[in-house]
């Protein structure tokens, strides 16, 4: 059978053959990837852009479900959106615009940006996905850079260098004057008189005040992160997730990581600040992939759940080498990170998000034999926006 006589067959149920012939010609000529597919989502065209990004020929899918190129969630909730869409006629699939997670031939993930419209053809109804690699694509830069200049400024410690030269601008000062009191105490105590001892007794006094106002110092920089507003609305849990993962995995990071995420319907809609959960979301799929770079086996698995106290729990497990017992016991603070030349605040920010949010972070062995971290966020049927 030819190819051609292949796509008369996938496209004639919803239209003349001379017309399908017509429309796969225009589907050609998008170098993205361009997928039909009917009203119970099996597909019946597959553009050549879509063989190219997604390494199957057309005869290989025509007939079979799109969930042979999605990622969970998608699967779960495009199969959701096919039944409404049956039985109320409303099609929410359609008119989105998303960054999300595709799956290739040989079973890794990358990102894309996907949009789907519908096709009437009568009394027949399908739908047309239009996808975009932001891997491959020369175009990478821009599509995400919205989604790279909110996750730089989420955190007013994110930036390394600015925290670093606040630390030490601030703390300078005291410190040395902290060490030179030290000193001269020090120098006082070799000719013990009356007079060296009640000089020593004033530095002794000067250098605990320093150390008091290097105290000061630092609670007064927490306080400042901490007034840091946030803008909290109800937000899907779902959409964050999608494209947190969709940006940790650009570059091919995803390659050879069999990546599954389990989303629950019930734990989507969280009252937070998108972007700065996104931040979390960001920093323990990173983390996560790189704690696996020398596992000869990598799953990362990423859950939502719904909690009985009125919270989504998020879940972030890979099957890596796990924590090392003394790293484990000091993990969210600040300058005691879990990689080897890392400066150790990424954990600490996650944990200043997730406490701003009324919510708990917390690390344990994973079941996949890594680690896992948790998290929880309000869900917004509680009404808890404080």
């Amino acid at each position: 059978m030819t190819e051609n006589s292949i796509r008369r067959m996938s496209l004639k149920s919803f239209t003349s053959e001379r017309s399908a012939e017509e429309l796969h010609t225009l589907i050609d000529t998008v170098p993205d990837a361009m997928v039909i597919s009917d009203e119970d989502a099996n597909i019946v065209a597959f553009s050549t852009g879509s063989e190219q990004m997604f390494g199957y020929c057309e005869a290989d899918v025509v007939g079979e479900s799109v969930y042979l190129l999605m990622q969970s969630p998608d699967r779960e909730g495009h199969d959701w959106c096919i039944d409404r869409s049956k039985k109320t006629g409303e099609a929410r699939v359609v008119g989105t615009d998303r960054v999300t997670t595709a799956r290739h031939r040989d079973g890794s993930t990358f990102p894309i940006r996907l949009s789907i419209g519908v096709l009437d053809f009568g009394e027949q109804r399908g739908f047309v996905a239009y996808i975009r690699d932001l891997t491959e694509s020369h175009q990478t830069e821009r599509e995400l850079h919205k989604l790279q200049s909110e996750l730089a400024h989420v955190s007013r410690i994110s930036s390394m260098g600015s925290l670093a030269t606040s630390l030490a601008h601030e703390l300078n000062q005291p410190l040395t004057a902290v060490a030179n009191y030290a000193h001269s105490a020090r120098d006082l105590l070799s000719d013990p008189t009356p007079e060296t001892i009640e000089l020593v007794r004033e530095a002794l006094d000067e250098c605990a005040a320093e150390a008091l106002r290097a105290g000061q110092i630092v609670h007064r920089l927490r306080d400042f992160i901490k007034r840091g507003e946030t803008e909290r609305q109800i937000a899907s849990l779902r959409r964050i997730i999608q494209e947190a993962s969709a940006l940790a995995l650009m570059n091919g990071d995803g390659k050879g990581v069999d990546f599954e995420t389990e989303i629950d319907r019930e734990a989507d809609e969280v009252i937070v600040d998108p972007v700065q959960i996104q931040q979390v979301m960001h920093n323990l799929i990173r983390n996560a992939l790189e704690a696996m770079l020398e596992s000869r086996h990598r799953q990362l698995r990423v859950r939502t759940q719904k909690t009985s106290d009125g919270f989504a729990m998020v879940s972030v497990m890979d099957s890596g080498p796990g924590l090392d017992q003394t790293v484990a016991e000091r993990l969210f603070h600040p300058f005691n990170g879990t990689k080897q030349n890392g400066m150790g605040i990424g954990l600490s920010i996650c944990h200043s998000i997730v406490q701003s949010h009324n919510g708990k972070i917390w690390a344990e062995p994973s079941a996949l034999g890594g680690t896992a971290f948790h998290f929880t966020v309000p869900l917004a049927e509680t009404g808890n926006d404080e």
